[in-house]
């Protein structure tokens, strides 16, 4: 994003109250902090065109950035492990394939609920943490099927809404799939908006798409895929990023991982520095998932490193960091048992469905 922020027009939530006298946090009540301020749960704001046509990035300097990012620290030994062991609870578990099934999906959930070997658990004294994924995530048609498999655990629910991944169906078809996925049992959405409005600039109507998402939502969490591979330049991902937030997401998400570009470090740089943005203007914190691509342990260390450096401490948990994937808790696995034993394993001793 552009370097030093300056201050904005007044910014009023959705009703048009001003957004510094509304948020009235009690202590003890913010779900972060940045820079030892406290911040509440994103309710959204009004949308700011303003704020939105100041948006610069310096594309050349992101990516220097993105690539010194990880050479700057070495996570070895037994750190390493604590923060992979992170990565495995701040994962929403994905199965979005053409030839899913019911049984798949239960078998997902199970490795959800018990994501490391228990022999593995005990080589390396974890027991005790009873670590678990952060979300199993499915298509619609398997919410119910994953919340049965769930149950007895506090591992929500996510499901891909919305037309997903194009999201081109008819708008009263998406909110009506947001309505459905909730009544069998989603805990959490992931919307995929339509990319037509930001190539537009549209910010309007793209603002407004979000919002009856949102509504639609009711209590569940709203996480916006803005498919960052298909918007182009990296301003369109920080635009697009401010619009979601206004809107009240609570997470922007890069990817639906279908596209032929997904999560890369670069993207994820400037949706941060969005986030950081927003809850320096607004008091308000915003969630992070990248989606996409995503697949050893090593990549998933250097997504916790992005966080830590941009957002701090207080995003490196499961209610504000969210990684979409599948494959990568094998990896993981892998990378734990070769910490535990000084052997790597074959990759069939970690299924996941």
């Amino acid at each position: 994003m552009s370097g030093e922020i300056e201050p904005r027009l007044e910014i009023t939530d959705r009703q048009g109250n001003p957004i510094v006298e509304a948020q009235g946090i009690a202590p003890g009540a913010g779900m972060a902090t940045l820079h030892g301020r406290r911040l509440a749960e994103n309710r959204g704001t009004s949308l700011n065109l303003d704020w939105l046509q100041s948006v610069r990035v310096n594309t050349s300097a992101v990516e220097r950035r993105a690539a010194t990012l990880v050479t700057r620290r070495s996570v070895k030994k037994d750190w390493q492990v604590a923060w992979m062991l992170r990565a495995i609870t701040c994962m929403d578990l994905t199965t979005l394939s053409g030839d899913d099934t019911d049984e798949r999906v239960r078998r997902l959930c199970s490795k959800a609920r018990q994501p490391i070997r228990k022999d593995l658990e005990e080589k390396l004294g974890i027991e005790e943490l009873h670590i678990q994924v952060g979300a199993v995530c499915v298509y619609h048609l398997f919410v119910e099927t994953a919340r049965r498999a769930l149950e007895g655990t506090k591992i929500p629910v996510a499901a891909v809404s919305t037309g997903f991944p194009a999201g081109l169906n008819p708008f009263e078809e998406r909110v009506a799939e947001v309505r459905r996925s909730l009544d069998a049992g989603a805990q959490e959405i992931d919307v995929v908006i339509t990319r037509a409005h930001v190539f537009g600039a549209e910010w309007q109507r793209l603002y407004d798409e979000i919002v009856a998402f949102k509504d639609a939502c009711g209590p569940a969490h709203l996480k916006v895929i803005l498919g960052t591979g298909d918007l182009m330049t990296l301003r369109n991902v920080g635009r697009a990023s401010l619009v979601a937030m206004m809107a009240g997401a609570d997470f922007i998400k890069t990817s639906t991982g279908k596209e032929s570009v997904n999560a890369t470090l670069p993207v994820g740089l400037v949706m941060t520095r969005a986030i950081r943005e927003y809850a320096e203007e607004t008091g308000m914190a915003v969630g992070f998932k990248p989606a996409g691509g995503i697949r050893t342990a090593k990549q998933s260390v250097e997504w916790l490193e992005l966080m830590k450096e941009e957002l701090g401490n207080s995003w490196l948990e499961p209610h504000l960091f969210r990684i979409g994937a599948s494959s990568m808790l094998g990896d993981i696995e892998r990378q734990l048992e070769f910490h535990a034993t000084g052997r790597y394993s074959a990759e069939f001793r970690h299924p996941l469905a």
